[in-house]
């Protein structure tokens, strides 16, 4: 009997281990979800794997977990990628048209990109993936698809995506190492964009936010191309601490004050809270505005480090479509009206679209990306396609070598 593929998306984050497995239904738009688990996290630091044995077994655990559901076996993954040791630099490279009637072929592209690689990276520094910012023909600037039209030379202008060779290892290691083979690894912010931002978005000028446990990944779109990408190693795990210090309790307490009763910005009420908990050994009182405090100056933070990064693209409070929040640190309580305080733009919490049934936990936003990655990906190599200058949604090359153990 033939059984519709399934697709794995396998988030590997600094608290919780995701995983999400959905399918595509002939004729459907959206893709069915199947199963969906999540796993607490240890040897994971601040989106980096540095304890590779410990991270298998608690991938295994929720892969198992996973097909004991679904009653079928899961042998590929579409995998996240974090951490601040990821960095994003302009490159360009330079070629001349092969062709004796001067039209761009394929392979032109192909080695365009190829030559925008060439140059000195630091020790234990690897290139992950190329993204074509424009091409120049014969000097003609601006131009997204050049396949096809004549001239001598050809110039690309990109961005370079790499990271610490060692991390990269790691996690893919952990993931080897669980019996799993890697079909794709993607940024974090990446993957959230894919789930949760509009074409029109990307098109008008976006900056996506995704507040994570151990950290905060920022992406930047114009023109539906991804023009920057950051991640700062600051997350909600941070807003948990300081409120474990700034109220004298235990981190667990912690953590459910802050899901109970955090807020970004303090309300008219200024009453006093109080919560039990089994490491307390009577109840604890809290005011909301020590609370609101401690967690606002936190996120403003992030956000100040936002600002920083727009500036230095020159965005800063320039962004038609504003900026989208997700991950688990946007569920708190008037985080947006505090991101357009601080960062001058419009702003909303990013859901994961193009699943049924809908998904409406900003947690998911990267593994919902993933699948729905894996599944552009799918559909391209049925249907042979091959594009270029399409931004993130459809690769040029998947440049990312797989470390074998």
């Amino acid at each position: 009997m033939f059984r519709p593929r399934i697709i794995t998306g396998l988030d590997v984050g600094t608290s919780t281990v995701k995983v999400l497995v959905a399918q595509r239904k002939a004729g459907e738009t959206e893709l069915e979800v199947l199963e969906e688990n999540q796993q607490k996290a240890s040897g994971i630091r601040k989106g980096v794997v540095v304890n590779v044995e410990e991270v298998a077994g608690i991938i295994s655990s929720c892969i198992k977990k996973s097909e004991e559901s679904l009653g079928r076996r899961i042998n590929d993954v579409y995998a996240s990628l974090g951490g601040s040791h990821i960095f994003f630099i302009p490159s360009h490279g330079l070629v001349s048209v092969s062709r004796a009637d001067q039209k761009i072929s394929p392979e032109d592209i192909e080695r365009v990109i190829q030559a925008a690689k060439i140059f000195s990276l630091p020790q234990n520094k690897e290139i992950l993936e190329v993204f074509p910012k424009e091409f120049i023909i014969d000097g003609e600037k601006g131009i997204k698809e050049p396949l096809g039209m004549r001239g001598v030379r050809v110039e690309a202008e990109v961005f370079v995506l790499g990271g610490f060779s060692p991390y990269l290892k790691n996690l893919t290691r952990a993931i080897l190492n669980s019996d799993l083979q890697i079909n794709d690894l993607t940024l974090t912010s990446l993957a959230s964009s894919r789930a949760v931002l509009t074409p029109r978005e990307k098109e008008l000028g976006v900056v996506l936010l995704d507040i994570g446990a151990g950290t905060t990944s920022l992406a930047v779109f114009e023109e539906g191309d991804l023009i920057h990408t950051a991640v700062f190693p600051i997350g909600s795990a941070n807003i948990t601490n300081d409120i474990a210090i700034g109220l004298r309790t235990d981190i667990d307490t912690a953590e459910r004050i802050k899901l109970e009763f955090g807020s970004c910005l303090l309300q008219k009420s200024t009453k006093k809270e109080k919560i039990k908990g089994e490491l307390l050994s009577e109840p604890l009182v809290f005011s909301q505005k020590t609370l609101v405090n401690i967690i606002e100056a936190r996120v403003s933070e992030i956000f100040d480090q936002v600002n920083k990064e727009m500036k230095k693209i020159s965005r800063q409070g320039l962004l038609p479509a504003g900026v989208v929040l997700t991950g688990g640190g946007a569920k708190l309580s008037k985080i947006t009206d505090l991101a357009k305080k601080e960062l001058k733009l419009p702003c909303r919490i990013g859901l994961p679209r193009g699943f049924s049934p809908p998904q409406e936990n900003p947690s998911f936003s990267v593994v919902c990306g993933l699948v729905l990655m894996g599944n552009d990906l799918e559909s391209e190599r049925e249907g042979g396609g091959f594009s270029f200058g399409k931004g993130t949604g459809t690769r040029i090359k998947r440049i990312f070598k797989i470390f074998i153990p």
